[in-house]
């Protein structure tokens, strides 16, 4: 249960199944439903970047794998920016790729925890050099896959597939950490933050 302030005076619920976060997409070019301004795609890749994109060429190849496959890729990173933000945006104009892009949601230590909860939740790696994974050495095996994703231009939502036994094994150990570290937890800032990360 997330609770947050509302834009107007009347108290609303909304049911999320999934994992919400407040980070929306970079940039309007990468949204596919105009009227409702929202990019949505079905059984899509993820990539997860513990770092900024500048530029394309150390992930040409693993671009074209995911062209082939036929499915729609989400990059989440620091940010993407430069060429590679163009390059992305030219090649979902294009139509060559269904791609969008979404900032990593938190900050320094925390940004790393949601990562890996977006991990556990999708299957996919954190790709990190200080895990010694390189960009240019990720593999199709490597991204996490959802069965829905929504993104606006203030939240990202990630829906898995519930009947995926070995997704399921990764996210209930992933809160058994959360809730240890809740436990251990010495501020109230601290536990605030877990409860919000188990609530997602």
């Amino acid at each position: 249960i997330t609770v947050e302030d509302s834009k107007n005076f009347n108290f609303e619920v909304e049911v999320v199944k999934g994992m919400r976060f407040d980070r929306g997409y970079i940039s309007s070019y990468f949204v596919t439903n105009r009227e409702k301004m929202v990019t949505e795609f079905d059984n899509p890749y993820i990539l997860l970047l513990d770092r900024k994109l500048s530029t394309l060429p150390p992930i040409l190849s693993l671009l074209e794998e995911v062209a082939r496959s036929g499915s729609p890729l989400v990059v989440i990173a620091d940010d993407v920016e430069s060429d590679a933000l163009t390059g992305l945006i030219f090649n979902n104009i294009k139509g060559l790729l269904k791609v969008a892009a979404v900032k990593s949601p938190g900050f320094g230590d925390r940004k790393k925890e949601m990562l890996e909860d977006i991990a556990a939740l999708t299957g996919g790696e954190m790709i990190s050099e200080q895990l010694g994974i390189k960009l240019d050495n990720v593999t199709l095996s490597m991204l996490g896959k959802a069965k829905r994703i929504v993104i606006t231009k203030d939240h990202t939502t990630i829906v898995n597939d519930k009947g995926n036994p070995e997704i399921e094994s990764h996210v209930n150990s992933r809160c058994q950490q959360i809730r240890q570290a809740l436990k251990d937890a010495s501020s109230e800032y601290e536990k605030e933050k877990l409860q919000e990360r188990l609530a997602k």
